[in-house]
């Protein structure tokens, strides 16, 4: 044993997902209060702020053994690991505790600052821009070269979740975000019009505000058909449309199409009549807007039957 008093280490964690300098309360009293404090990464991003705030930082790399002896006599010495951590200075300190053999100062580990919700999201948009610098194919990607990945992605989506698979459905919206990310990331090169994925973000966060004036306005909602309704009206105030069919993408499935018009004529209470003619188009024209008036998806409900019929066709193949 060489102390009474074997002393504390404290081993301040950071997020480089937050920016340097916005540490816990907790992590600045611990940081004035220590001792000593070491650091063995001279380009460590918090060491500027650290220094401006007065803490002494000394540059090293100590071993565990150095550390705990560091210690004794009731020193505190704190610890800013590297941003890969420092593994071979805990897995000694594990060492020399599980050996029984030597007097372990108190071990801390104090997180400096946390990731927020949606941290992972800097990641994301890290690696696109390196993505699309250096690799041969990314790199030449446009808007209109992606366009059928998006409508594939959101098809492979819906099927997961038709399918209830947990995991399925957890890829296939990471590849539904990777479309946004990776066209916000191919409009910041735009000479004329760039924008980039926080301009995205922060339209669509506007368009939300907007659309929920019960939550973020004077408006009052207390059923979802108050919601919906209140989201037809600031939508129509922001698209100032001369039509009720005006934003209806016409090049979607044909069921959907006439879902979608149906829904918008019923909405609007508009007297509309469905077009006479003969034909299976009619037919399913007339069957889709039924559908709609009865809140089912009419796509989703000849993709059901379809599967059925699938699994009747595999049945019989004795498969």
């Amino acid at each position: 044993m060489t102390s009474e008093n074997p002393g504390r280490v404290v081993l301040l964690t950071t997020s480089h997902r937050v920016a340097p300098g916005l540490l816990s309360w907790p992590a600045w009293q611990a940081l004035r209060g220590a001792d000593r404090v070491l650091c063995g990464d001279e380009a460590h991003p918090q060491l500027p702020y650290l220094r401006e705030a007065g803490v002494a930082v000394e540059h090293a790399r100590p071993t565990a053994a150095e550390l705990v002896a560091a210690c004794a006599g009731g020193r505190t010495v704190l610890v800013l690991p590297s941003g890969e951590g420092d593994r071979e200075l805990t897995d000694g300190l594990a060492r020399l505790a599980g050996s029984g053999r030597t007097a372990m100062p108190d071990l801390e580990l104090l997180p400096g600052s946390y990731d927020l919700p949606g941290a992972r999201l800097l990641d994301l948009v890290q690696v696109m821009d390196l993505i699309r610098r250096r690799c041969p194919w990314s790199s030449r990607q446009t808007h209109q070269g992606l366009a059928k990945y998006a409508i594939e992605e959101a098809y492979e989506l819906v099927e997961a979740i038709e399918a209830g698979d947990r995991r399925e459905l957890r890829e296939e919206l990471g590849d539904v975000l990777l479309q946004v990310v990776f066209h916000s990331r191919i409009a910041e090169e735009d000479a004329e019009e760039p924008f980039s994925v926080d301009d995205v973000a922060g339209t669509l966060v506007e368009k939300l505000i907007q659309r929920h004036p019960h939550l973020f306005g004077d408006a009052t909602a207390e059923t979802p058909e108050d919601v919906r309704a209140l989201w037809v009206r600031a939508k129509a105030v922001e698209k100032r449309r001369a039509s009720v069919t005006d934003g209806v993408p016409v090049g979607q499935p044909g069921l959907a199409l006439a879902a979608k018009l149906a829904g918008r004529v019923r909405t609007a209470a508009l007297d509309v009549p469905l077009p006479r003619g003969r034909g299976v188009g009619y037919e399913l024209l007339a069957l889709a807007a039924r559908a709609e008036a009865e809140g089912v998806d009419p796509e989703a409900a000849l993709r059901a039957a379809a599967r059925a019929y699938r699994d009747a066709i595999r049945a019989e193949e004795g498969l």
